[in-house]
């Protein structure tokens, strides 16, 4: 299910939006209690408490953004290698078993590469369903030929076989794994509190001050979005490995 977050535009604009309308508010309400200045003291470290809190929050939540996008990263590159090894393991099987296995593997390869490219939730549906086929077929192939030839180099090519099943879950569970909604409550909370309170404390209708803030914290929600979106951000795994091996097997 598709939410604000996997689209980062839309979420820099309501985020930037929502920020904005906090300081305003901040604004309008220390106007209208008059606070002295006795109070605006003592509102510093309130306001100074709630952006390191904020800050750390947001340096928490891109670490991890970072380490997902990081891990998406290098599982696209071993499975590219599980599927480049059983590729090569195939030619232990007999000559017509080694045929079609590779012949499916090249197919598995194309879905897999379909699956870092498309962005329509139909298709990808699609995608997962003919990829578990494949699997599916392939592993019928090596589980016929352990069981009728039981040799070490038939071990291999199950093994193998297991590396490629296994390396596509692991991709699967990064692609899903994402921050939690309950950090993105709390920063966009801290978020609004810090806007409001600078807003509040403010001696003057200083512009770049209350325009200013709104669109840096806006930015950063959109650079994590960004980062932790593997389908709606302009920042994505490319297949690099993958194409690599495809060009690879087509040659």
């Amino acid at each position: 299910m598709e939410t604000i977050l996997d689209f980062p535009p839309g979420l820099f604009a309501l985020s930037a939006a929502l920020f904005w309308l906090s300081v305003w508010v901040g604004r309008a309400v220390g106007q209208w209690t008059h606070a002295q200045r006795q109070e605006r003291e003592d509102l510093s470290v309130l306001t100074n408490a709630s952006l390191t809190l904020l800050a750390l929050v947001v340096a928490f939540s891109f670490s991890m953004a970072a380490g997902r996008y990081d891990q998406r990263k290098n599982y696209e590159e071993e499975e590219a290698n599980a599927i480049g090894t059983e590729y090569a393991r195939a030619g232990l099987l007999p000559a017509t078993e080694a045929a079609q296995l590779r012949r499916l593997l090249t197919d598995y390869l194309s879905q897999r590469l379909l699956f870092y490219t498309i962005g329509d939730a139909g298709r990808l549906g699609q995608t997962d369903g003919k990829t578990a086929e494949l699997q599916g077929s392939m592993w019928s192939i090596v589980q016929a030929a352990a069981a009728e030839r039981p040799t070490p180099p038939v071990a291999l090519v199950v093994s193998g076989m297991n590396d490629v099943i296994n390396r596509q879950g692991y991709t699967q569970a990064a692609w899903w794994y994402r921050i939690p909604l309950g950090a993105w409550y709390m920063m966009a909370a801290l978020a609004v509190c810090c806007n409001f309170l600078v807003g509040y404390g403010a001696n003057r209708r200083d512009v770049l001050l209350f325009t200013g803030l709104p669109l840096i914290i806006a930015v950063t929600f959109l650079l994590i979005s960004d980062i932790d979106s593997p389908r709606g951000g302009v920042i994505r795994v490319l297949p690099q490995n993958l194409i690599s091996l495809s060009q690879s097997l087509g040659k």
